[in-house]
């Protein structure tokens, strides 16, 4: 069955579900006789994203080895970053195979790692229960699956859970409502207008004058006399003649502008704190 380190099976881990799991740099501790084993350096999961193992540098104890910790052997303290070992001892990891790199680890590998923490090494103080471990029924390299083994795979409640502190906040948002209308609209105004125009009239003017030959005798040829004669002339005057046309006179734009003002707005939150009751001096508080 395939391994994976957790941060390359999930890049993303540190922001999903897995975020309550960084235990990557905490310090591992025998519960026998509290003794510093070393630091967590990587988590091993499976192809199902199971936590499977905890690869520990065991400096403290054995400098330059990294050896492998079934998950369900270890209970996590994440308020003191600690890492606790459940019945490990120094023999137990002398005996453990070196971990170098996630190629080298098969079935076999595996089954060298379970073989040790089934059979532990010596008998633990009474305060202490070392579990001892029975290989599976059924321990083929074929049907074997690491539910066959609880107490090695298995991830407690008691020993990994996670207390989750809450608060709440105030989220902001904008939402249009209507406060107003201007409505922008024409009418027809009637007015009298006038104008001026300029217009010609004919009249007549009858004007008598002593020719200068006045007194002269004419013939009776020349003189010719004509009863009802009538000299007739047409007499003219311009008048207004007023047609109306439409012009246009101007143009009304209408836009809106969007003005931005700061409202404040308070509201009640709520925030959870965590208390802590313990008479036991080796438990200190760290923020990560």
């Amino acid at each position: 069955m395939a391994l994976y380190k957790l941060e390359d099976f999930a890049g993303n881990y540190g922001d999903a579900d897995f975020d309550n799991y960084e235990v990557r740099d905490f310090d591992v501790y025998s519960d026998i006789d509290d003794d510093k084993v070393g630091t967590v350096k990587h988590i091993l999961v499976d192809d199902s994203g199971h936590f499977r193992y905890l690869v520990v540098d065991t400096g403290f104890w054995f400098f330059g080895r990294q050896v492998l910790l079934p998950i369900g052997r270890s209970r996590i303290g994440y308020s003191n970053r600690r890492v606790y070992a459940i019945g490990l001892t120094k023999e137990q990891v002398e005996s453990l195979p070196d971990f170098n790199d996630l190629e080298q680890i098969d079935y076999d590998y595996e089954e060298q790692v379970r073989g040790v923490y089934r059979t532990p090494v010596r008998q633990a103080p009474l305060s202490t229960s070392t579990p001892v471990d029975a290989p599976p029924a059924s321990s083929d390299r074929n049907t074997y699956t690491y539910e066959d083994e609880p107490n090695l795979y298995d991830m407690n409640q008691q020993d990994h859970q996670n207390l989750k502190l809450y608060e709440e906040r105030l989220v902001a948002n904008k939402s249009r409502i209507k406060t107003g209308e201007v409505s922008v609209g024409k009418h027809v105004e009637t007015q009298t207008a006038r104008v001026a125009v300029p217009v010609e009239k004919e009249r007549v003017i009858i004007e008598r004058t002593t020719p200068n030959e006045a007194g002269r005798t004419v013939s009776p040829t020349e003189a010719n006399f004509r009863e009802g004669e009538v000299t007739r002339m047409d007499i003219y005057e311009e008048t207004p003649d007023i047609q109306k046309e439409a012009v246009l006179r101007e143009e009304v734009k209408i836009k809106k502008v969007v003005e931005q003002d700061t409202v404040e707005a308070e509201g009640t939150v709520r925030r959870e704190e965590l208390d802590i009751n313990t008479n036991d001096e080796r438990l200190h508080e760290r923020k990560s």
